[in-house]
C-alpha cells in the first residue's frame, strides 16, 4: 500500500499558525458547540424577523424591476439571476442610489464593487494597495480580526493605534505614521471602524472624523472605513461616516448587508471612487483595478444573493436606514439590558471589590467588560460547561499583550427573554472565577 501524502505544518504559510486565524472559526462554531448555553459570543444579528417566504418575494421583485424598469428581455432575466455576472457586480446602481440615501455618499456608481461580503473587499484592497514588504497597515488596536486576519495572509505588517473610550486619536495615528516612516516603512493605509467598533463599541466624535481626515491628508494616508454598525444608535444621533465628509478622496469605504438584510446572502460591497494614473497617461477608477483582483479571487459575487438584496432595496426605497428602525430598536433594548444587568450584580459602589468594569457604547452590538482574572479559552470553557454563558476573549483582537482580563459581550444575537437570565449566569461566572 502505498503510503499518504503528509504535509508539516511548518512547510505551510506561516498565517496558518497565527492564532487570529482561528477566531472567525470560533466565533462561527462555539454556539453550536454549546447549544444549551445562552450566547453573547457571536456577533450575528438577531434571527426574529428572518423570513424564508421572503426571499422569493424579494426575487421577483428583483426581475419584475428589470423588466419593467430597464427593459430586459425575458432571456435577459434569467440570464442575471442564473448566469456569471460581472465582476463589479450588477446591482452596483442600487446601491449608489441607496448609499447617497442613506449616508449622504455620492459616488458613480462604476466606483463600487460588489463583494462576497465585507472581508472580501478588504482581501482586495490590502492585496492592492500594498505594493511591498514596507508598506504597512495602521490600524485601531483593539480591532476586528477580519482586516489583522487578512493582512496575516498577505504579508503585510499591521501598526497597531491604540483606542480611547472614543476611538482611536488622530494625533496617534499621525505619530504612529511618522513613527514607520522613520523606520523605514511606508505608513499606507489606517484602517477604523468609526461607529460602534467590533470589538471595543468605541465611536468617534464628529470633530475627531473631521481631524482624522486632516492627517490622513497631511501624513499622505488612505483611510480604509469600515461601517457595519453604523444604523443602530443607542442614544445619539447618527454621526456623518467619514465617507461623507472626503472631500480629498482619501477613504475607501466598506459595507455590508450581514447585519442590515442579513448574512447569509455573504454580500458586501467597497466604494473606491480614487483615481489611479496608468503609464500611457490615462487615468482608471481604483474600483477597476480591485475588480482585477476579485476576477482571481471570486471571479464574481453570486448573482442569485445580489437579486435577492436588491429586491429588498426596492422594496423600502433605497433606504436601509429606515428599514432597520425595528431592528435598531431591539439592539438597543438588548444593549441597555446588558448594561442593566452588569449595573445589577456589579454596583459602581463595588467596582473596586469586585475589580469589574466595562464601558457604555453609543450604540451597535458590543459591550467590552474587565474582569480580576485571565478571560482566556479556559476561562471560557468553564463559563460555557458550568454556568450555561458564552463570552468571547478580547485578546484576540490586540496585537500586543493587552486584552487578557477583558472579555466581550455581543447584545445582538440573544433574545430579550435571555438577557437577564444570561446575565445572571454571566454574575455568577465572574464571581465563581473571582473566588477561585
Amino acid at each position: 500500500m502505498r503510503p499518504r501524502a503528509r504535509l508539516c505544518l511548518t512547510d505551510l504559510h506561516g498565517s496558518l499558525s497565527d492564532p487570529v486565524l482561528d477566531t472567525m472559526n470560533f466565533l462561527n462554531e462555539v454556539t453550536a458547540r454549546f447549544p444549551e448555553a445562552i450566547s453573547f459570543a457571536p456577533g450575528r444579528p438577531h434571527e426574529g424577523s428572518f423570513d424564508p417566504g421572503s426571499v422569493g418575494r424579494y426575487l421577483r421583485t428583483y426581475t419584475s424591476y428589470l423588466a419593467r424598469e430597464r427593459g430586459f428581455t425575458p432571456a435577459q432575466v434569467t440570464s442575471a439571476v442564473f448566469q456569471y455576472g460581472r465582476t463589479k457586480g450588477q446591482i452596483h446602481e442600487l446601491l449608489a442610489r441607496t448609499l447617497g440615501n442613506d449616508e449622504g455618499i455620492w459616488v458613480p456608481p462604476e466606483a463600487i464593487v460588489v463583494t462576497v461580503g465585507a472581508q472580501e473587499a478588504m482581501l482586495l484592497v490590502l492585496r492592492a494597495l500594498f505594493a511591498g514588504p514596507a508598506d504597512v497597515l495602521l490600524a485601531s488596536s483593539p480591532c476586528y480580526v477580519g482586516i489583522t486576519g487578512a493582512a496575516r495572509l498577505l504579508d503585510i505588517e499591521v501598526v497597531p493605534v491604540a483606542e480611547g473610550d472614543t476611538g482611536p486619536d488622530p494625533d496617534a495615528i499621525a505619530d504612529a505614521a511618522q513613527a514607520a516612516r522613520a523606520a523605514g516603512r511606508r505608513p499606507r493605509v489606517f484602517y477604523v471602524v468609526p461607529d460602534f467598533a467590533n470589538p471595543s463599541g468605541a465611536s468617534m466624535t464628529v470633530h475627531a472624523r473631521q481631524r482624522l481626515l486632516d492627517v490622513a491628508a497631511a501624513q499622505d494616508l488612505l483611510v480604509v472605513e469600515d461601517n457595519p454598525y453604523g444604523f443602530f444608535t443607542r442614544d445619539v444621533s447618527p454621526r456623518p461616516t467619514l465617507k461623507s465628509l472626503d472631500r480629498d478622496c482619501r477613504v475607501i469605504y466598506l459595507g455590508s448587508f450581514a447585519k442590515t438584510c442579513f448574512p447569509g446572502a455573504r454580500l458586501g460591497y467597497v466604494v473606491a471612487d480614487q483615481d489611479v494614473a496608468v503609464p500611457d497617461g490615462s487615468r482608471r477608477l481604483l474600483a477597476d483595478e480591485l475588480a482585477k483582483v476579485k476576477s482571481m479571487v471570486t471571479v464574481n459575487t453570486a448573482s442569485l444573493s445580489q437579486a435577492v438584496v436588491a429586491g429588498m432595496l426596492i422594496e423600502n426605497g433605497y433606504q436601509l436606514r429606515s428599514a432597520n428602525e425595528a431592528a435598531a430598536a431591539f439592539y438597543r433594548a438588548n444593549m441597555q439590558a446588558v448594561l442593566t444587568g452588569l449595573g445589577r450584580y456589579f454596583p459602581a459602589g463595588r467596582h473596586a471589590e469586585h475589580g469589574v468594569s466595562w464601558n457604555s457604547p453609543d450604540g451597535g452590538f458590543f459591550v467590552v467588560v474587565t474582569v480580576p482574572f485571565a478571560a482566556d479559552d479556559a476561562a471560557l470553557e468553564v463559563s460555557a460547561r458550568e454556568y450555561g454563558v458564552l463570552w468571547t476573549p478580547m485578546r484576540s483582537f490586540y496585537a500586543g499583550r493587552e486584552g487578557d482580563r477583558q472579555l466581550r459581550l455581543s447584545c445582538s444575537y440573544v433574545s430579550p427573554g435571555e438577557v437577564a437570565e444570561g446575565m445572571r449566569r454571566l454574575a455568577a461566572f465572574i464571581m465563581g472565577q473571582r473566588a477561585s
